[in-house]
């Protein structure tokens, strides 16, 4: 399941994380790679323990969980702090092929999850850069994400998937995981298909509507039936 979720920040909030994270100090991206994700990883990243790194991302987690959409695709039980990456054409980064760790933990709050999804949340515009695709390959194939700032991507951490190489400008991010609720994917997405049909559903009949009240119990009894927690 591979969705995009728009305005998670708007354009002044992407403007003046902008300006913070420019002001910034920044390392080698693979300080918090895995053994083979380090291999084909060339970029900058903020250094995660950083408090510029961790008031942003404490930002985003809160934009995020105000957010219907985010919340319907994935139901999320633990969130990994937003982690921020930077690709420019001068120093002709890129991250090859690779797939995310299973488990990541955090050292500085000692957390640890199960990697169910995937999050990039853009921070640049496509104009500012050519280049820098997302691309998440799976059963239907390969698949290019290049968002407008301010929108995110949500994608299985299982899957294969790279950044191309930026030939022009630079691409700001912030990337990071969940731990879901619903740990299976069909699951998970059967539940979303079944959140995203309630809610236009309701906006024509009425919350209150009989069939409308059925409807949203069927899905609380299968996020009771499927949840893990």
């Amino acid at each position: 399941m591979l969705i995009c979720v728009p305005g998670i920040l708007s354009k002044d909030d992407v403007a003046e994380f902008r300006h913070i994270m420019d002001q910034s100090d920044w390392e080698d991206g693979r300080s918090t790679a895995g053994a083979q994700s380090a291999m084909v990883k060339r970029n900058e990243q903020l250094p995660p323990d950083s408090e510029v790194a961790r008031k942003l991302g404490h930002r985003i987690i809160s934009a995020m969980t105000a957010n219907p959409r985010f919340l319907a695709a994935a139901i999320p039980q633990q969130i990994f702090p937003p982690l921020f990456n930077r690709y420019s054409a001068e120093s002709g980064h890129h991250f090859g092929i690779h797939v995310d760790n299973a488990v990541r933990g955090d050292k500085l709050t000692g957390l640890r999850i199960r990697t169910d999804l995937s999050v990039t949340l853009f921070l640049s515009e496509p104009e500012e850069y050519d280049g820098g695709e997302l691309i998440i390959e799976d059963l239907y194939g390969s698949h290019e994400i290049k968002l407008p700032a301010g929108d995110l991507v949500l994608y299985p951490a299982s899957s294969l998937h790279m950044v191309t190489p930026v030939t022009r400008g630079v691409r700001v991010a912030s990337f990071f995981w969940l731990q879901s609720m619903i740990r299976d994917p069909l699951a998970r997405s059967m539940i979303f298909d079944l959140d995203t049909t309630i809610q236009g559903l309701s906006q024509r009949m009425g919350r209150d509507d009989p069939e409308m009240v059925r409807l949203t119990g069927l899905y609380h009894n299968l996020i009771r039936y499927w949840a893990e927690v």
